[in-house]
């Protein structure tokens, strides 16, 4: 039975702070375009959107719809989903931060805000898929539709392809949103194109992209599986460099598009992982890491301990290259610890807790001010004196504090190949270009954690990315110009944080794979200083 805004029976849980419902089995898929950015038409002045819009109403034959069908303006949660692709589009701002305050701010709520959040991040994960679709059922390329219509048609065959939701909703409903928000001629355009993206299922249509693309087995997973060709270049080829089959790299993209559990960690002498799993019954313990609770649905904030900061949201990941850092073993004292690039504080709080309680202290140092003021909240319930966060460049420190700590984690900035689950956006953001000024940036931290670290000392190396060339090519190079560390084998570490039998790589490194761990693509490097 469809409720009010035409959804056929309820998907599950979400709400204002997580992923939302999950797309079920016709949207868990595949499908993206070969292109590094979502398209575009930034550069179009006001009198070139009105000449778009005028394109709008050519050669897409017009679908019947009785009066009585057309809705005047979209639902609450649609136009919420609507407004947040806007956002995205228009700010370069992220789905995650702007969903939950325009959901609360709306009074949208329970079901429907859970609708907003699958529609809005669905939408924008599946982006590349829907275009490459809007492009055969449309007869034209989505450069020549304008940017508010394209994105409420992205919403439009959301709903027919990767949701649950009658056919007749979904259309009337969205080309509703663009007759009340953009305009009438606009409307007519979007009903035409979602009638006859609604005339075949998901995989007849993905079939007919997929022949599009061409026949590069890669251009074709790029386009089935929404993401852009160099990314799926980059994620075969770190499968091979980590002796896995190139032939997991479907199932990779699918992980990537499937919306993860909220995680989260219990902080050591802040909380208890079975007091958490006690007070969310529908909880369950983490696969791997000994803090780690997952939940099964609901607001994380609701959980008690999380308030107030004695536990976090926190991927399961990166729980574990954090308890790695500090189950490495270190020759000598063992009291002062580094996080170079701390913010926004959920790692430093792991750490923190783990310093308290050995008797330890932290340096959480973060270069942008903003970024230190969310590491301070995140390690505000650690007693006192155990964390300073400081705000400095990371590239400095070594030269500043040569040989001062015992412990240095160096989660690098990166491309967030890894995390392209959590943020939805995230692989329409990036190119190819941003590897070389990135990798730079990583070498030269990474050469300053090491000077920091003192003989003895270990140093974590971490990207959320398992791009090679943010990784094992980092650590190649730097090594390769120093004659005083030496790599651990990363694996040790987290087999003794795991206490049991986890798949892991050849080494010495650690890669995690959200397909065979279910974490983000977190890489880890052990280094120690001699």
């Amino acid at each position: 039975m469809s409720d009010r805004h035409g959804r056929a029976g309820r998907r599950g849980e979400g709400g204002p702070g997580g992923e939302g419902r999950r797309e079920d089995a016709r949207g868990t898929g595949p499908r993206g375009r070969d292109q590094g950015r979502p398209p575009r038409d930034e550069g179009r002045d006001a009198a070139g959107r009105q000449r778009g819009r005028a394109r709008l109403t050519g050669d897409v034959a017009r679908g019947a719809q009785a009066p009585a069908e057309r809705a005047r303006t979209g639902d609450a949660a649609r136009l919420a989903a609507f407004d947040v692709l806007r956002e995205v589009a228009e700010s370069d701002a992220y789905a995650n931060l702007v969903l939950p305050p325009l959901l609360r701010q709306r009074g949208i709520r329970g079901r429907d805000a859970a609708f907003a959040t699958e529609l809005a991040y669905g939408t924008l994960r599946l982006q590349g898929r829907y275009d490459a679709v809007v492009e055969i059922a449309a007869r034209r390329p989505t450069t020549a539709i304008d940017p508010p219509v394209l994105d409420a048609l992205r919403l439009g065959v959301h709903q027919l392809l990767g949701m649950r939701v009658p056919a007749h909703a979904a259309v009337s409903m969205t080309v509703g949103l663009v007759r009340g928000r953009i305009g009438a001629g606009p409307a007519q355009f979007a009903n035409a194109v979602l009638r006859q993206v609604s005339t075949a299922p998901l995989d007849l249509w993905l079939d007919r992209v997929a022949e599009a693309a061409g026949a590069d087995p890669l251009d074709r997973a790029a386009v089935v599986h929404s993401h852009p060709g160099w990314v799926v270049r980059a994620l075969r080829q770190a499968l091979v460099a980590d002796a896995r089959d190139g032939s997991e790299l479907d199932a990779l993209l699918e992980a990537d598009n499937a919306a993860p559990a909220v995680t989260l960690v219990a902080r050591p002498g802040l909380a208890d992982r079975s007091a958490l799993l006690e007070a969310a019954p529908s909880a369950a313990p983490g696969r791997w890491a000994p803090t780690a609770v997952v939940l099964a649905g609901g607001d994380p904030a609701d959980v008690p301990g999380v308030r107030e900061g004695r536990a976090g949201v926190q991927d399961e990941g990166s729980q574990l290259v954090a308890l790695a850092l500090a189950a490495a073993e270190v020759a000598g004292e063992d009291a002062r610890w580094l996080d170079l690039c701390a913010g926004p504080g959920g790692k430093s709080a792991l750490l923190g807790a783990l310093a308290a309680g050995r008797g330890a202290t932290l340096v959480a140092n973060e270069v942008q001010p903003h970024r230190a003021g969310l590491v301070r909240a995140a390690v505000a319930a650690l007693p006192e004196g155990v964390v300073e966060v400081r705000c400095a460049d990371g590239r400095t420190v070594g030269a500043q504090e040569p040989a001062s700590y015992d412990r240095v984690l160096v989660d690098a900035p990166c491309t967030g190949l890894g995390a392209l689950r959590r943020r939805p956006e995230a692989r329409w953001r990036r190119a190819p270009a941003d590897i070389g000024p990135l990798t730079e940036l990583q070498r030269r931290l990474l050469a300053s954690a090491l000077d920091a670290v003192r003989p003895g000392g270990v140093v974590a190396y971490v990207t959320c990315s398992p791009h090679v060339a943010e990784t094992q090519l980092v650590v190649t190079d730097v090594l390769r110009r120093r004659d005083d560390v030496e790599q651990l084998d990363a694996r040790e570490a987290v087999r003794a944080v795991v206490g049991g039998p986890i798949e892991l790589g050849p080494g010495p490194w650690v890669q995690l794979w959200p397909h065979v761990h279910g974490t983000d693509a977190m890489h880890l490097a052990l280094l120690r200083r001699t």
